[in-house]
Parts: C-alpha cells; sequence; structure tokens
C-alpha cells in the first residue's frame, strides 16, 4: 500500500510540474488578472471561527442601515416576521413537550391522546403560523432586496457620470469602481444573508431557550455537538482557499487557451497554422495538475470531514448518554428528553446556518466598503455644481501656458502651451502620435482641468464656469467615438439627449401616447442631420430603418462598417448643433470621396459661425484650417496658416510634404524592386 500511495503523489507531482511548465512557456508564468472582483472574491476564507463571530454585529447593523434607508416598512416586517418564527418555534417546541408529557402519561390510551390534543392543537397552530411568518419574510424580503440595489446602483452611476475625467482615468480609481460595481450586487446580497443570520440566530435562541427551561447543562452540550461541524467547514474552506489563491492563476490561463480554441477572432490561425493542437497539448496539462490538486483537497476533505464528524458524533453521544441519566435519576421526564432531542437538532442546525450565513456576510461586506469608498471619492473629485452662467459660446477661447500631467505619467502631456480661438474658425491641431493633440482638445472642452496655466472663455476663468453649460457648448467627434447598443434614431438624438416637456419619460422621436418609437417618423432633427452626414442612405438599407438595433449580439440587430458608423456619429454631433465642434481624427474610415465630402461640411460649419478643432494626420484636409497648431512632445513648436507654415519650411512642411509625396507618383510607376 506504501508503494502505491508513492506512485500517486508521484504521478501528481509529475502532472502539477508539466501543467506549470505549459503556463511558463505559454505565458510567462502567473497570469494575474487586473480586475477588482478579485479583490475580495475569497476574502472570507481567511477567516477563523472566533473571527466570524466577531464580525457579526457590524454585519447586521450595515444590513440594517441600508434596509431602513431603502423601505423601513419592508424592513420592519422582515425584522417582526423573523422575530415571530423564532417565537413560535420555541413554542411549538414546548407544546411539542406538552404532547409527550400526555402521551407518556398514566392512563388508558384515549384519555392520553385526548389530554395531548390541545398541545397537539397548538403544535398544528404554531405551524401554520410559521409558515404564514416565513412567506410574509419572503415577501418583504423580496420587495427590499431589489430597492436596495436599485438605490445603491442609482447612487454610484449618478454619482459616476459626475465625476472628474482625471480621477476616472486613474487605475487605481478604475480597479476601485470595478469593485464598487459588485458592490451594488453585494447590498442586495446581504438583505438576504442578514435574514439568514436572524433566522438562524432566532432558531439557536428559541433552542437554547427551550433546553434551559428543560435542564440547563443541555446548552452546553448543544454548543458541543455544533462546534466540530462549525469547526470542520472553517478549515475546509481556509484550505481551499490557499489552494485557490496557488492555483487561480493556472486557472485563468486554461480559460484563455479554451477561449481562444472557441473565438471567431482566432479561428482562422487556429486553423490554418496548426494552433488547435498545439493549444489542446497544453490544455491537456494543465487540466491534468488542476486534477492533481482537487483529487489533493478532497482526500483532505474526507479526512477533515471525518474527523469532525467522529468529534460531533462524540459529543452526541456524551448528549444523550446525560439525557439518559437526567431520566434514569428522575431530573427529568422522558417527554422532556424527547423534547430536548427536537431542541438539539433545532440548535445545531441553526448554529451551522449561522456560521455559514455570516461568513458570505463578510464577504459581500468588503465589496460593500468599496462601494461606500468609491462613493466618497466620487463625491471629493466631482465637477463643480454651480458657477458663472455661459448663454452663448465666447468670441474668443484663449489659452494661456496650459500644462497637463496624466496622473500615472512623469512627463507632461501638454507643456506651456498658448493659443488663441475665435468663434467661427477653424483650427487644426497636428503633430505626431502622443504630440498631446487629443489631451489639448479635451483640456479646452473642459473635460481636463490644467495642472497650470488657464483657458478663459472671453476673459473669464473656465474654472469659474458652471461646466454643464460650457459642456453644452461642446460636441465631440472623436475616431473612439462610442458605438451604442441603441436603434439608429437613438444613436443619433443621443448626441443631445432631451425629454418631451408634456410627456417627461417620453424619447425624443417617440409617440407621446405609447412612449414607444415612431416607426418611420422621425424627429425632423434627426432627418436633417443624417442627410447632412450622408447617413440617411446607410438608414434607408437598414432592415428597420431608423428602429434598427445596431448591436447584432442581439436578435434583430444588425453591425455597421466603420465608416457607416462615422457618418452617425457625424450626424450624432450635428443633431447636437453646438458651437464649438471638436473633431479628432472624424473621418479615419471613410473612403476617399466621402472623406472630401465630410471636410467640405466641416468647412461650412464654420462658415455659419461655429467653431471647429480639428485633429486629423491627414495634413490635405488642414488647408482648409485658419490657423494651425504644430505639437510635439506636448510643446507647441509653431504656428500660422497653411501658406505661412509651408514657406518656414519647418516641422509641418517637412510632414505635409512627406505625405504629399506618396501621391506625387504616377499610378502605372513601377515600385523599387527587392534586393
Amino acid at each position: 500500500m506504501a508503494w502505491r500511495r508513492r506512485r500517486r503523489r508521484d504521478r501528481a507531482a509529475e502532472a502539477i510540474a508539466e501543467g506549470v511548465a505549459s503556463g511558463q512557456e505559454l505565458f510567462g508564468g502567473n497570469l494575474e488578472m487586473d480586475h477588482a472582483y478579485y479583490r475580495h472574491n475569497t476574502a472570507h476564507l481567511e477567516l477563523t471561527l472566533l473571527d466570524t463571530f466577531r464580525q457579526l454585529p457590524r454585519l447586521v447593523a450595515q444590513s440594517v442601515r441600508l434596509a431602513w434607508q431603502a423601505d423601513r416598512s419592508a424592513m420592519l416586517m422582515v425584522a417582526a416576521a423573523e422575530l415571530g418564527q423564532g417565537l413560535t418555534g420555541a413554542f411549538s417546541l414546548l407544546a411539542t413537550n406538552q404532547v409527550l408529557v400526555g402521551l407518556f402519561a398514566q392512563g388508558p390510551t384515549p384519555d392520553r391522546v385526548r389530554n395531548a390534543l390541545p398541545a397537539l392543537i397548538a403544535v398544528a397552530i404554531s405551524g401554520a403560523l410559521t409558515a404564514v411568518l416565513h412567506a410574509l419574510s419572503t415577501v418583504a424580503a423580496g420587495r427590499l432586496e431589489p430597492k436596495v440595489e436599485r438605490a445603491a446602483e442609482v447612487t454610484l452611476m449618478t454619482k459616476v457620470a459626475r465625476v472628474e475625467m482625471r480621477t476616472l482615468e486613474d487605475g487605481d480609481f478604475k480597479r476601485l469602481l470595478q469593485s464598487a460595481a459588485w458592490g451594488t450586487d453585494a447590498s442586495r446580497r446581504m438583505i438576504g444573508h442578514s435574514v439568514g443570520i436572524v433566522n438562524a440566530l432566532i432558531s439557536l435562541a428559541a433552542a437554547s431557550a427551550v433546553l434551559t427551561v428543560l435542564h440547563p447543562i443541555l446548552l452546553p452540550l448543544l454548543i458541543l455537538i455544533t462546534l466540530p461541524q462549525a469547526w470542520g467547514a472553517v478549515r475546509d474552506a481556509r484550505r481551499r482557499y490557499r489552494s485557490t489563491q496557488a492555483w487561480i492563476d493556472h486557472g485563468r490561463q486554461q480559460s484563455e487557451l479554451s477561449w481562444h480554441l472557441k473565438d471567431r477572432n482566432s479561428a482562422q490561425e487556429v486553423r490554418v497554422h496548426g494552433v488547435g493542437a498545439y493549444l489542446l497539448h497544453h490544455y491537456r496539462r494543465m487540466a491534468a495538475a488542476r486534477e492533481a490538486e482537487e483529487t489533493r483537497l478532497a482526500r483532505a476533505e474526507a479526512v477533515t470531514g471525518l474527523t469532525s464528524s467522529s468529534l460531533s458524533g462524540m459529543a452526541s453521544l456524551l448528549t444523550y448518554a446525560v439525557l439518559g441519566w437526567l431520566v434514569l435519576s428522575g431530573r427529568t421526564g422522558l417527554a422532556a428528553s424527547g423534547t430536548a432531542v427536537l431542541a438539539i437538532r433545532t440548535g445545531t442546525g441553526g448554529l451551522s446556518r449561522l456560521v455559514t450565513e455570516v461568513q458570505a456576510t463578510y464577504r459581500q461586506s468588503l465589496y460593500l466598503a468599496d462601494y461606500e469608498r468609491a462613493c466618497r471619492l466620487c463625491d471629493k473629485h466631482a465637477i463643480p455644481e454651480g458657477g458663472v452662467p455661459v448663454s452663448e459660446f465666447p468670441a474668443r477661447i484663449t489659452v494661456e501656458n496650459v500644462s497637463y500631467t496624466y496622473p500615472d505619467r512623469e512627463k507632461p502631456a501638454i507643456d506651456g502651451v498658448s493659443l488663441t480661438l475665435n468663434r467661427g474658425e477653424i483650427i487644426a491641431l497636428v503633430g505626431e502620435n502622443g504630440s498631446g493633440k487629443t489631451t489639448l482638445a479635451k483640456l479646452i472642452a473642459g473635460l481636463y482641468r490644467p495642472d497650470d496655466g488657464r483657458i478663459l472663455w472671453d476673459g473669464t476663468d473656465d474654472n469659474d464656469l458652471n461646466r454643464d453649460d460650457l459642456f453644452s457648448q461642446v460636441a465631440l467627434v472623436s475616431q473612439s467615438f462610442t458605438e451604442w447598443p441603441f436603434t439608429a434614431a437613438a444613436n443619433i438624438s443621443i448626441g443631445r439627449p432631451r425629454t418631451s416637456p408634456e410627456h417627461p419619460d417620453t424619447p425624443p422621436g417617440s409617440r407621446p401616447d405609447t412612449g414607444k418609437p415612431a416607426l418611420g417618423i422621425p424627429d425632423p432633427r434627426l432627418s436633417s442631420a443624417a442627410e447632412y452626414a450622408e447617413a440617411d442612405s446607410v438608414i434607408d438599407e437598414l432592415p428597420k430603418g431608423w428602429d434598427t438595433l445596431l448591436d447584432r449580439s442581439y436578435v434583430g440587430g444588425v453591425a455597421l462598417s466603420g465608416g457607416q458608423w462615422q457618418r452617425l456619429v457625424l450626424a450624432r454631433a450635428r443633431y447636437r448643433d453646438a458651437a464649438l465642434i471638436i473633431a479628432d481624427e472624424p473621418t479615419s474610415a471613410l473612403d476617399a470621396r466621402s472623406e472630401i465630402a465630410a471636410f467640405a461640411k466641416i468647412r461650412s460649419l464654420a462658415d455659419a459661425g461655429q467653431t471647429v478643432i480639428l485633429i486629423t494626420h491627414r495634413l490635405a484636409s488642414t488647408r482648409l484650417a485658419d490657423h494651425i497648431y504644430v505639437l510635439d512632445h506636448g510643446r507647441l513648436i509653431e504656428h500660422g496658416p497653411h501658406t505661412d507654415l509651408m514657406t518656414a519650411n519647418g516641422p509641418y512642411a517637412d510632414m505635409y510634404t512627406l505625405q504629399a509625396t506618396q501621391y506625387a507618383t504616377a499610378p502605372d510607376a513601377e515600385p523599387d524592386s527587392r534586393p
């Protein structure tokens, strides 16, 4: 037998070594996941049995506070129903004792049954009351839980929507926000777990009270029976926690292999390059290693289970021996001993449930703590409310010696930049990737706040302006635009979301009587915006026109090409009808003919009095700009109209000439031969 065990251990060790080697070859080591959910996913398994009970008052108080804020009447109903169940449970045990007393009394059987009948009726009534109270608790908890979750979600989303972009882009805050999102679900789960805790406590209290009434010595025996089971549960959980921590990265490696074997995007290389067999080989090795670990855990849990069951069995044997001694010595009756057995079973079940529910509640409370911390940070870094009103776009925006550094960077993205933007002008921001063009545009739009310098709107520092008013003057046409999973109509009207004053819950372009999309009858402004951006032809080809869902993930949804999406985004900006248009690579996905037409429309916006900030690498389009600013590593290195910059023969002229040279070759010219 010993050699078999050694052989089994050797095979397991070999399988584990091969699995680790596969992970090292493919991923270079452990695959740690940067997702906040895993911050606390197994934290409850670190608790000892004593820690579990120490956390109890704080966890219940936290849940009560959430429930009280969400729905006081529902919370009071849950509390009353759970307390009532405990009282009816205790009454049922005492009534059962009276039934047994009557049945075990002296005299003819019919007389004994008649004497026990009132107590039997009391047991039945208490059982019915318990069922009714349980139903009431379920209904109240079902009403309470979604309200708590909704309140938490709405609160978090409201605060996040108002937080400064600098904070939102901070890596630590993003991880905290991910965990906080789980905290909204945790708020609901904590209600259910807390109800379970209260139920278990009341059951335990009822059983303890009955046992104390029957004989005080029975109460410590109840605890003695339950402690080994609780110890075993916590020990198994901690062992699995350590295993999870050691193997979680390997599990992610397996998941990555499984995903790419089934993913549509990698399907071509899996087949053509023969990657499938290679990945399967490593997947099998990793799976075998994981199986060896699971087998080890199963054996260890079996040993723990046998130990805890043996100890609990010995405690039960001692308890029943004490019960027997109490009966034989006349210290308690046979009926009382029968009731004690029922009370012990009720109490042990309640104590076991209590340990499980407290551990679950503790884990959820950690996510809830992250939720509360995220809310506090959102409040601390929220966009200020109020300020100087902005009723119309200023005649001039002045950027004075502005600098900005991203939170995770040492070098500034914008370094001492100054420029002037007049109403009705087109200015072009030009430079290589990473030169700071997009960052500067976001500073002008009010999305970022300068670290140094200031931005003036007609002489007023934009820090003093009402930011909501400022944002209302700006429209964004970004190369990283949002493809909203909404209808075509909603994807354009979301450029300036609004509600009907007569029907505040009715979205634009909807029938006021039903609030549903008006099939084929869009808002005239939608049609005008789509026609302006030449997106009307895209919409006409959609199966349901304006009401087509633009997300192929759902039934009836469709997928648009990059160029089609870019037309919709241009229409979205047109629908917004803002005074300042920030166009960041607005034509990157358009064909040549559509690109020329799009830039002509951008020129017409400025002619109509709107101001345009154009960011593009296609310098042929910058000729239409009134003023061009050239950036390099966050610094302004030259500026002026196109003709002046070409005459200066500086960096802009070099970039422009380099691009123009690419098109100077005749179409039928032979390419350079390879060496």
